[in-house]
């Protein structure tokens, strides 16, 4: 059996694709590959609050409405209200900019919904198994035939030299959220005020986009939310640090 790597720095970060089986040099997994990456490349034009010209500033600047924007930004409006109502407020996508005024960033969902629209371009592989890691979140599946697990560190936020536990899946997402790589950069909604805690929360489940908005609720969110995280994230699990 046989291993391939591809890595490329896309919406401000590495993202890379690790692919196992038997055919992982074809040219049509080299061209999924590039689909994948371009798909990312896209969503990048579209979300960046970076780019000047994407339809997020574009709607932050008032020069176009929501209800005009891209279907693909439609979709994730949609998703952040829902995200927002599932985890009591402790997920928004109203966030201060440099001068502390809130305005529309949904930046906090994409990177998992990107994740999972290119794992499932990923999962046309026939054959293979994948395991896409975005800035740390991490997505896999396919099946290769061995019924091999992918390992999954989740780092020590205490102690970034060191791996605190390892998860092992087929399929799914593990996302992490806390304050040990870029400090207090999530906001809690409800105290109107960033977090800086030490710890983290790690979210596993079906799905990466869900792990990571409920890895972030959590992280910023009251003790109570839990309760109300094991009530309606069927098939989530949390690993507190």
């Amino acid at each position: 059996m046989s291993r391939k790597a591809w890595v490329q720095q896309i919406m401000g970060m590495p993202i890379s694709i690790h692919l196992r089986g038997e055919d992982v040099e074809s040219p049509m997994v080299a061209q999924v590959v590039e689909d994948v990456f371009e798909l990312l490349r896209e969503v990048d034009r579209l979300f960046s609050t970076y780019r000047d010209d994407s339809e997020v500033n574009r709607i932050r600047r008032g020069e176009l409405d929501a209800e005009h924007a891209d279907p693909l930004v439609q979709q994730v409006i949609a998703l952040c209200q829902q995200a927002g109502e599932l985890t009591k407020g402790a997920f928004t996508d109203q966030l201060p900019d440099d001068q502390g005024v809130l305005r529309f960033d949904p930046t906090g969902l994409v990177k998992g919904w990107a994740a999972d629209r290119a794992a499932n371009r990923l999962a046309e592989l026939s054959g293979l198994s994948f395991l896409l890691n975005a800035g740390g979140d991490v997505v896999v599946g396919g099946t290769d035939g061995s019924g091999a697990l992918w390992r999954v560190g989740i780092e020590d936020p205490r102690d970034r030299s060191r791996v605190a536990q390892v998860v092992e899946l087929h399929h799914g997402g593990v996302a992490t959220s806390g304050t040990a790589a870029r400090g207090a950069h999530l906001y809690d909604p409800n105290a109107q005020t960033f977090v800086d805690r030490a710890g983290s929360i790690t979210v596993i489940g079906p799905r990466l986009m869900w792990a990571d908005v409920w890895a972030t609720a959590l992280f910023v969110g009251s003790k109570s939310l839990m309760l109300r995280f094991s009530e309606v994230a069927d098939g989530y699990r949390v690993i507190s640090q």
